[in-house]
């Protein structure tokens, strides 16, 4: 699996008056193709700069980001870069720009030059990948804070990228939007073959990916499985993070005397546990 993004020891500084504050400094990291990351951190841990630097809405002090083997610093091919890697932000009413739904998903496309034809199948295949097929005569300000937020990710895959980054974009929705989008995401990831950079600081996002990245000052204190950063509790706590629920009960059980591991993250496999565990101490 060859990499879509190689961030090579990259600096990037900016200047509040007479101060200048550095926020990532020597930082570097690949992305796969095809694969889903997510990248965890507390705020100002350097997480959402990281996530503009992907698709080259910022650009690195020193250092280099390379999108398929493209600077991102290379300003002629700045719609290029955009188009293989699209962001998502936080608060989709930000990128949500026209009256009617399948007009706002339709704007990335007409922006590229396609066709009215080409558009037209663009567009209808973006909303049935996110759902929203249904509602493409709809106003956006009358959707749901998700429905909104899958808007905003159908006008990213209309665009035909080869990997989305995601900037908090559950942040701002109740447990059904988030519900909603994180299945939105997976589904992307696993039958769209989209890679996926997932930037949130809901531990629970976390569960399915393929890779987790902690941030902390604008360095990478973990990265490894899932499984292998939520059994580091210890860490977690550290850099101001919680852990999923059920690696906090478990970790709890264990602390009170029960012979449980803690290096399970899904609520199948702690109930499990917790049964072999109750059941080893009545025999």
């Amino acid at each position: 699996m060859d990499n879509i993004i190689e961030v090579k020891n990259i600096t990037f500084e900016y200047e509040d008056g007479d101060e200048k504050h550095i926020v990532l400094s020597d930082f570097s990291i690949d992305i796969k193709r095809g694969s889903f990351t997510v990248i965890l951190g507390h705020n100002g841990s350097g997480k959402s700069t990281l996530a503009k630097m992907l698709n080259g809405l910022y650009k690195p002090t020193s250092g280099e980001v390379l999108v398929d083997g493209i600077s991102t610093s290379n300003d002629e091919l700045e719609i290029e870069i955009k188009r293989r890697v699209g962001l998502v932000f936080q608060n989709p009413d930000n990128q949500l720009v026209a009256s009617i739904v399948e007009e706002d998903v339709a704007f990335g496309p007409e922006n590229l030059g396609h066709s009215p034809e080409i558009i037209r199948q663009e567009v209808d295949e973006a909303l049935k990948a996110v759902d929203m097929y249904e509602f493409r005569n709809s106003t956006p300000h009358r959707l749901s804070g998700g429905q909104k937020q899958r808007v905003a990710i159908a006008g990213i895959i209309a665009m035909k990228p080869d990997c989305i980054v995601l900037d908090e974009p559950t942040a701002m929705l109740d447990p059904k939007g988030r519900a909603e989008i994180i299945s939105t995401i997976k589904k992307l990831n696993k039958e769209n073959d989209i890679t996926i950079v997932l930037i949130t600081h809901f531990m629970e996002e976390a569960v399915n990916a393929d890779r987790v990245i902690v941030l902390d000052d604008g360095k990478i204190v973990a990265d490894s499985t899932p499984k292998e950063i939520f059994s580091n509790i210890g860490l977690l706590k550290k850099v101001g993070l919680d852990v999923p629920q059920t690696t906090e009960l478990l970790y709890r059980l264990k602390e009170s005397g029960m012979n449980v591991s803690t290096d399970v993250i899904s609520i199948e496999e702690s109930a499990q546990k917790i049964y072999d565990a109750i059941h080893l101490e009545e025999i």
